[in-house]
């Protein structure tokens, strides 16, 4: 199979060879675009002006059913060619809109020598632009399609976000064949295994009171103390990788009062999802037996805790095979463009339609870039249309050359 699709990839790709030419010729062009998307404000929850300007250049480049989502979602669709049989199941193609900075960040990019410098310029304003030119490339005339092609701008995939534009489009769009998410900079790796989390919020609750006069009354935050050592010695297993750790801590007014409440925040990892299932049991194990314990020690008479587990994120995890014929296209694809592709773990919105049983990965967009996150966030295109080049033949090849 791989070889087969090795070869249809090969075709394909020699196939696209003008349409490879025109998108390096709009480089300059392409690299405006993922500036000017950059300077939007888009933080997690508030991506609407970020969409509006999206939605638009969809309706400017001809996609049909341009419309906005209860999530959020900017979608917009590009026919394929019609058959005598069944409808062909569309690709889709998607960029999170969102980024981590507060409306409040200064978002003008600068240019430092080879580098754009400038929050989300490549996380994900890089992703962003890459799909407008797909887009623009994937024309429905000179270029086209057997299977319809959705580009979906997202919403929600950073982290509180928990994926919510993905979960939303996918699970209203049962007619999807196949996925790829441009996120960031980059052309060799393929991430194809979808790294799952589980984010809780604990909370211990209790009277309160003076430090000396009420001692004695259960000690919330002496409970949130004894879930973190316990925590911290649950034994997590290096095959499938999975990690736990408490992020966030808080709760108390004072040194010298007993606090009424505290609260801890724990994020679960792994690439599989029984692993998530049972650390999930163990950390509620671990909660009950600290609350127990402080309980315990309370002098009688007084009120015991009360506890509150609450999950706050939930992103799916799973894999697509390293066979599988998306994953060969995109490793041919990588080789054709000069680079040595790299297998990779990761959580972005591809977690979600690979959990669904929908062959997806995600992949950089072109260049390079680093500092992510950072007001300092930087991305180098040199070499930067080889990567939308290799998105192309991947695309192009999912949906079938007409």
């Amino acid at each position: 199979m791989s070889e087969i699709t090795s070869r249809t990839t090969v075709r394909t790709h020699h196939a696209l060879a003008d349409a490879h030419r025109r998108l390096a010729e709009r480089d300059a062009s392409i690299l405006r675009v993922q500036v000017a998307v950059s300077e939007i404000a888009a933080p997690t929850g508030e991506e609407a002006r970020r969409g509006a300007w999206i939605a638009q250049r969809f309706e400017q480049l001809g996609l049909t059913g341009v419309r906005t989502d209860a999530a959020g979602n900017v979608i917009g669709r590009r026919p394929g060619v019609a058959t005598a049989g069944p409808s062909l199941p569309a690709v889709a193609v998607c960029a999170h809109l969102d980024t981590v900075f507060p409306l409040d960040t200064a978002l003008r990019v600068r240019r430092d020598g080879d580098r754009l410098v400038g929050p989300g310029i490549g996380d994900n304003g890089r992703g962003l632009a890459a799909m407008l030119a797909l887009a623009e490339e994937i024309d429905g005339l000179r270029l086209r399609t057997r299977a319809p092609i959705d580009f979906v701008a997202t919403t929600g995939e950073e982290g509180r976000g928990d994926l919510r534009g993905a979960k939303t489009y996918f699970a209203d769009s049962p007619h999807v064949g196949a996925a790829v998410a441009l996120d960031g900079a980059g052309d060799d790796r393929v991430v194809h295994r979808g790294l799952g989390s589980r984010r809780f919020r604990i909370t211990f609750r209790g009277t309160g009171g003076h430090s000396w006069a009420a001692y004695g009354v259960a000690n919330p935050i002496h409970a949130v103390g004894a879930t973190v050592a316990k925590l911290a010695a649950l034994p997590v297993p290096s095959e499938p990788r999975t990690t736990l750790s408490v992020g966030r801590i808080g709760g108390g007014i004072s040194v010298n009062a007993i606090a009424e409440d505290a609260w801890l925040e724990v994020d679960l990892r792994s690439t599989a999802p029984r692993m998530i299932d049972r650390l999930d049991r163990e950390i509620r194990a671990v909660v009950r037996a600290a609350e127990v314990e402080e309980n315990v020690r309370r002098v009688p008479g007084t009120l015991p805790l009360r506890t509150e587990v609450v999950v706050i994120g939930e992103r799916p995890c799973g894999d697509v095979p390293s066979d599988h014929p998306l994953v060969c296209s995109a490793l041919a694809a990588t080789r054709l463009i000069g680079r040595e592709p790299e297998l990779a773990t990761a959580s972005t919105d591809a977690n979600v339609p690979i959990s669904l049983g929908v062959p997806a990965i995600a992949i950089g967009a072109g260049g390079q870039g680093g500092d992510a996150h950072t007001p300092g966030e930087w991305f180098d295109n040199t070499g930067g249309s080889l990567g939308i080049a290799r998105a192309l033949t991947i695309v192009v090849n999912a949906a079938g050359l007409a």
